[in-house]
C-alpha cells in the first residue's frame, strides 16, 4: 500500500505549534515508508478564513523545511462534491431529510441538560416519508446511523477504541443551505485524496468514530487512524497563549532555527532511546508511529533554546553569517558595508558559543556593525572614568605602531604597554573594551582589536581621548 498522509489546518490564523508537530509527524511518516504527504487547506469557516493565514501555514511550513507534493487542496472548493456524496447517501436511504427547527433542537438540547446527559438528535425525522415534510421548510440531511452494535476503530497510537452506536445520535451531513459539514467533507476529501493514514491531535478521536460510520455507511475504506497526545505547557496546563508564543513565525523571529525546531518537536511525544539530538535524515529513518507515546508533551522553552544553541554552534559558519547578517540588518534597519560583512566570518566562532539564539547571537554582534559614536551601556560608560582617558591614550599611540594586526603582534603590544605602565591586563583591557564595544562585556580584548581592524579600532579608541 502507497503511504500517503496529509496536513489539513485551518486558515484562521499561524501555523500553531501543535500544527506544526502535527504536520512533521506527517511528514516523517510518509518520508520513512517511502510515501508523500499532501496539504489541504480547510477553509470552510469562511468568516475566518483568511488569504494571509493561509500564506502564514505555507510560509511556516516552507521555513520548517517541509514539503508537500503537489497544490494544496482547498477544502470550500470542494463544496459540490461533498454535496454531490451526501444525495447520494440519502438516494441509497442511508440519508434522510430532517425538517427540525431551531425551536425544536432548542427543546431537545434544554431536555437533555435537564437529565444531565449530552445532546443528542432524537432521530423524529429518520421514517417519516416525504408527504409529512411541510411546504416552506428546508431540510437539512442527516446520516441514518446504526443504533444497534459498536463503532470501532483501531488506533495506531491509542489502541482499540470502542464506541457504543446507542450513544450517538444520526449527524448532520448537509445543511439547510446546502452546505457541507465539516465531518461530511473531511470523509470525501480524504477518500478522493487516497490517504492511507491520518496522524492528528487526540483532539479529533471522537470525531474519528463518527468519520467511521460514514465511510462504513458508503462502503469506503477508511484510512488508518493515530491520534497523537496534545502538547501541554510546561506546567502540565493545556498549551495556551500565557506559556509563551504559539506560531511558528514567532519562534523564527525569535531566532530559533528550523532544525532545531524539527528536532525539538520530534522529541515531544516520540522517542528512540535516549537520543536527543535528532537530525532530519536520521529521523526519516528512525520515525515510526510505534515511538508516539500516549501522554500530553510538554513545551520548555529553556529546552528547546538549549538545544538551539546546540544547532548554532553545529552550523556551516558561512551559512551562520549569512543568517547573522540577516538578523543584523532587521536590527538595524539598513544593510551592512563590505567591510561590516566581512568583520563576521573573523569573530563567528568566538560569538557563537554562548549564544542560544539568533537574536542572541546578533546582540553580541552589534558592536562589530555599530556606528560611531557607540551607544554607551551604563557599566560600560562607568569605565570611562578616572584613568581610563589618559590609559587609553598610551594605547591609542601604542597600537599605532603596530604595522601587522594580527593577534600575535596586538597581544604582544597591549600586553607590553599593560607592563610598561605596571597595570594589570584588566585595567587596560576593560576601558578598551568599553571603548571598542559600547559593552563590559565582549570577546577577549585582543580579538574584538582583530575583528574590527586597524582603523575602526583606533577611531573608536580616538573618541574617548581628551
Amino acid at each position: 500500500m502507497s503511504v500517503i498522509t496529509r496536513f489539513a489546518p485551518s486558515p484562521t490564523g499561524f501555523l500553531h505549534i501543535g500544527g506544526a508537530r502535527t504536520a512533521l509527524f506527517n511528514w516523517l511518516f510518509a518520508k520513512h515508508h517511502g510515501g508523500h504527504m499532501l496539504l489541504r487547506i480547510e477553509d470552510t469557516d469562511r468568516a475566518r478564513s483568511t488569504d494571509a493565514a493561509v500564506a502564514a501555514i505555507t510560509d511556516g511550513l516552507h521555513w520548517l523545511g517541509l514539503d508537500w507534493q503537489g497544490e494544496a487542496i482547498s477544502q470550500f472548493a470542494r463544496a459540490d462534491r461533498h454535496a454531490e456524496v451526501a444525495r447520494q447517501l440519502l438516494a441509497d436511504g442511508k440519508a434522510y431529510h430532517c425538517y427540525c427547527t431551531p425551536a425544536e433542537l432548542a427543546e431537545m438540547r434544554e431536555t437533555a441538560k435537564a437529565e444531565g446527559r449530552s445532546m443528542r438528535y432524537d432521530g423524529r425525522w429518520r421514517d417519516r416519508g416525504p408527504d409529512e415534510a411541510p411546504r416552506d421548510g428546508a431540510p437539512v440531511i442527516r446520516l441514518k446511523a446504526p443504533r444497534s452494535g459498536a463503532t470501532v476503530i483501531n488506533d495506531l497510537v491509542q489502541g482499540q477504541v470502542t464506541v457504543q452506536n446507542a450513544e450517538m445520535d444520526d449527524m448532520v451531513l448537509l445543511r439547510a443551505d446546502g452546505t457541507p459539514t465539516y465531518m461530511l467533507a473531511v470523509v470525501v476529501d480524504d477518500h478522493d485524496m487516497a490517504i492511507s493514514h491520518i496522524i492528528r491531535g487526540d483532539d479529533h478521536l471522537t470525531n474519528a468514530i463518527r468519520q467511521r460510520q460514514i465511510y462504513d455507511l458508503l462502503g469506503w475504506t477508511a484510512p488508518h487512524f493515530a491520534h497523537i497526545p496534545l502538547i501541554h505547557g510546561a506546567d502540565g496546563a493545556k498549551l495556551s497563549k500565557r506559556h509563551g508564543a504559539l506560531g511558528v513565525e514567532a519562534y523564527r523571529e525569535m531566532g530559533i532555527l528550523p532544525a532545531a525546531l524539527r528536532n525539538y518537536l520530534l522529541r515531544l511525544g516520540w522517542s528512540h532511546g535516549d537520543d536527543e539530538i535528532i537530525e532530519t535524515e536520521q529521523a526519516i529513518a528512525w520515525f515510526d508511529l510505534d515511538g508516539v507515546g500516549k501522554s500530553a508533551a510538554r513545551f520548555d522553552t529553556p529546552r528547546l533554546e538549549n538545544l538551539n544553541s546546540h544547532y548554532i554552534r553545529s552550523m556551516d559558519e558561512g551559512e551562520l553569517c549569512q543568517l547573522l547578517a540577516d538578523q543584523l540588518r532587521s536590527t538595524l534597519g539598513r544593510d551592512l558595508s563590505a567591510t561590516e560583512s566581512g568583520r563576521l566570518p573573523l569573530a563567528i566562532r568566538p560569538l557563537k558559543e554562548r549564544a542560544k539564539t539568533l537574536l542572541e547571537l546578533a546582540d553580541k554582534a552589534e558592536f562589530l556593525v555599530a556606528g560611531r559614536p557607540l551607544a554607551m551601556e551604563a557599566k560600560a560608560a562607568s569605565l570611562l572614568t578616572g584613568e581610563a582617558p589618559a590609559q587609553l591614550a598610551k594605547a591609542h599611540a601604542c597600537l599605532q605602531s603596530v604595522e601587522d594586526w594580527n593577534l600575535d603582534d596586538l597581544t604582544a603590544a597591549i600586553r607590553g604597554l599593560a607592563e610598561a605602565e605596571d597595570l594589570k591586563l584588566g585595567q587596560l583591557a576593560q576601558p578598551l573594551r568599553a571603548a571598542l564595544t559600547g559593552r563590559n562585556a565582549s570577546p577577549g580584548i585582543f580579538e574584538v582589536l582583530y575583528f574590527l581592524g586597524r582603523q575602526e579600532s583606533l577611531d573608536r579608541i580616538g573618541d574617548h581621548l581628551v
